[in-house]
């Protein structure tokens, strides 16, 4: 296995592994050089299967799909004979339907973040990938957290913040009212998480607020809340937290959503078609200094 770094921020490379078929040895060292890296690993030139990337998706934990169920407007994207594998794609099968959903995750966030239980890792698997375009950017909640003064640091360790579905739904162009189902919208994908977390893993402090899926800071009145995240969300996606992905064919990129937001760039027409698998984190608890 050989890693290298991709840039200050976060992210490791790994060539010269099969994940299908990992040992033990080496799926502990490729763990410790992704939480190394902040959080995020790409491991080019996999040879996944569905069953083989659900297989090796459950050595970092339980899954969505299997263990726990994906808010109802996300289970047409699931592959009915696997769903543990969720469809990211703009292509249609011959008779017009989605072979998967398209242009998903248009918008900074952290995956499942409305849930008591979020993602604690996603793995995209690149099966068809365009000849340019449909990058996808990483932020490190990590290193923006590190940033702060330690002021600010403190204030927002004692806070508090909604996360909800529905901010992404009502967001334009991020769903289709088509896709919406209303059981989503009744509660189970709202949660109240700290501002600031300990990961369970390093210790570390990492903001967790994503424009995605926060709705507002508890205890604040409307237009406080909105003023102080929108100053985390300008923070959080600084240049100097980033680490921008250009995909290749047979790449899988497996990140921390504990400790990263990601982004996916919408500009390309070409047929895309990934999977996504995703592991259920424990409730995030508040990080508390030493």
């Amino acid at each position: 296995m050989q890693c290298k770094p991709l840039s200050p921020a976060l992210g490791v490379e790994i060539t010269e592994v099969d994940v299908a078929n990992i040992n033990d040895a080496d799926f502990t060292e490729l763990r410790k050089q992704w939480n190394a890296a902040n959080g995020l690993a790409v491991i080019r030139g996999q040879r996944l299967t569905p069953q083989t990337q659900t297989e090796f998706s459950r050595r970092f934990g339980p899954l969505f799909g299997e263990d726990d169920h994906f808010q109802e407007s996300v289970k047409p994207f699931l592959m009915p004979e696997v769903p543990t594998i969720y469809r990211v794609s703009n292509k249609k099968s011959t008779s017009g339907e989605p072979l998967g959903r398209s242009r998903a995750g248009s918008y900074w966030h952290s995956d499942v973040s409305f849930r008591s239980h979020p993602a604690m890792a996603s793995l995209l698997y690149g099966i068809e990938i365009p000849a340019f375009g449909g990058d996808t950017l990483f932020a490190s909640q990590i290193a923006a957290f590190n940033a702060l003064s330690p002021s600010m640091q403190q204030m927002l360790g004692s806070l508090s913040a909604v996360h909800d579905f529905r901010v992404a739904a009502n967001a334009s162009g991020s769903y289709a009212a088509s896709d919406l189902v209303s059981e989503d919208f009744d509660g189970q994908n709202q949660y109240c998480h700290p501002v600031v977390i300990k990961h369970p893993d390093t210790g570390q402090a990492a903001l967790f607020v994503n424009e995605g899926f926060t709705s507002h800071l508890q205890g604040f009145d409307a237009a406080e809340s909105q003023m102080l995240l929108q100053f985390l969300y300008n923070h959080c996606t600084k240049q100097e937290f980033i680490y921008r992905h250009r995909w290749l064919q047979n790449d899988l990129l497996i990140w921390d959503n504990r400790a990263t937001i990601h982004l996916a760039i919408q500009d390309y027409d070409a047929d895309r078609y990934m999977h996504r698998s995703t592991v259920i984190a424990k409730t995030p608890e508040a990080f508390v200094p030493d």
